[in-house]
């Protein structure tokens, strides 16, 4: 399976993440364990399957 660590600003926040999902100016994710984050005001702006990275940065608002 392919796990990402999320990253805001160059510092992994939240690991092993199996599911992100964008909704209006947030995302939420899952990890392996079942726990949910929910960071708002954010936005995907990269994702990297062979270094398991998905970057987040601030939404436009």
């Amino acid at each position: 399976m392919c796990e990402f660590n999320i990253i805001i600003n160059g510092v992994t926040v939240f690991k092993e993440v199996v599911y992100a999902k964008t909704d209006d100016n947030n995302v939420s994710a899952k990890n392996i364990l079942g726990e949910t984050k929910l960071f708002k005001n954010s936005k995907i702006t990269e994702v990297d399957v062979n270094s398991g990275r998905l970057v987040l940065s601030p939404a436009q608002t």
